[in-house]
């Protein structure tokens, strides 16, 4: 541990500021992050997140150590913990193309809380390092991400088609091109008059082939509507 920090672990006015500044902090770095991608969860959010757990694990000590109350100080700050998943459950949607979205917002917003615990608690160095952590982990490796999906051997594409022989004209398409469907989910009638179709095929390339020129071909399939990367 740090010894320099060693006199705000005391209970004390100017190790409560500085536990929530650090709280305010942190809770803001990663919310600009989210903030950014136009996240449902963004800078104020996760500044609310970690200053309402740091608080929460202070109000505990609080209890503790200046009313004397015989308190569990880890039960509030256990509820934290369980509470927060109700706000990042709000942050998860099921687009229509069934297509989960927000996982990694809900899992930041979950970490941010467990560092306005840490903080609260005066655990300076372990909420420091999550915090850059976290960051790391949005900007440095969604990147490695996106490259592992750029090229990855599986493509799922959503398709709307005017009638169901489209689709069958998809699967034969592919074949020549000599891409393999592995799976191929019917989804719903697309139309209004019941005659659409849709579906989310999960195709199978070769290293040598282009997941857009792919795209494309199915795009320029007669009665195909909408063909889109998932």
């Amino acid at each position: 541990m740090l010894q320099i920090l060693e006199p705000f672990r005391d209970f004390s006015t100017a190790s409560l500021c500085l536990r929530m500044i650090l709280a305010f902090i942190c809770g803001g770095i990663v919310g600009i992050e989210r903030e950014y991608k136009r996240r449902p969860a963004g800078f104020r959010t996760h500044i609310l997140v970690c200053t309402g757990a740091a608080m929460t694990t202070l109000t505990s000590q609080y209890l503790m150590m200046e009313l004397n109350y015989q308190v569990d100080i880890m039960r509030l700050g256990a509820q934290v913990i369980a509470g927060i998943g109700f706000i990042g459950a709000g942050t998860i949607i099921v687009t229509k193309r069934q297509r989960i979205k927000g996982l990694t917002t809900a899992a930041g917003l979950w970490t941010t809380a467990i560092v306005g615990l840490s903080l609260g608690a005066g655990f300076y160095e372990g909420g420091i390092i999550t915090i850059l952590l976290i960051v790391i982990i949005e900007h440095v490796m969604s990147r490695i991400e996106y490259f592992i999906l750029k090229n990855t051997p599986e493509l799922n594409v959503y398709v709307e088609c005017e009638d169901r022989h489209c689709l069958e004209s998809i699967v034969a398409k592919m074949q020549s091109v000599k891409v393999r469907v592995v799976n191929m989910e019917v989804m719903r009638t697309a139309a209004v008059n019941g005659t659409g179709a849709s579906a989310i095929f999960l195709l199978r390339l070769q290293k040598s082939v282009d997941a857009k020129e792919i795209i494309c071909k199915i795009s320029g399939i007669s009665g195909v509507k909408i063909a889109e990367e998932l």
